[in-house]
């Protein structure tokens, strides 16, 4: 799959827990989803889930853990989907 595809599958997955708006418009590969989106961790799992779901892959601990910002979440799709 495309990074841009990545990007606009996790945009939409984000979008209903972000909590500043502008940060979501500016969403780079920088972003962080709780210093900019707002996002507190208890949604952050809830992306996760959604992530899991969406893209049909198990995300263990070590990756949840390190999965805060757009790039992390953009290597682990990529990691996880490359091993099915």
């Amino acid at each position: 799959m495309e990074k841009e595809a990545l990007i606009t599958a996790l945009k939409k997955i984000v979008k209903p827990y972000i909590q500043d708006e502008e940060a979501f418009e500016n969403l780079s590969e920088n972003t962080d989803f709780i210093k900019d989106l707002k996002i507190n961790s208890a949604n952050l799992v809830d992306v996760i889930l959604d992530v899991e779901d969406t893209f049909d892959i198990i995300v263990d601990n070590e990756s949840m853990e390190k999965m805060l910002t757009v790039k992390a979440a953009l290597e682990i799709i990529t990691t996880k989907l490359s091993e099915k």
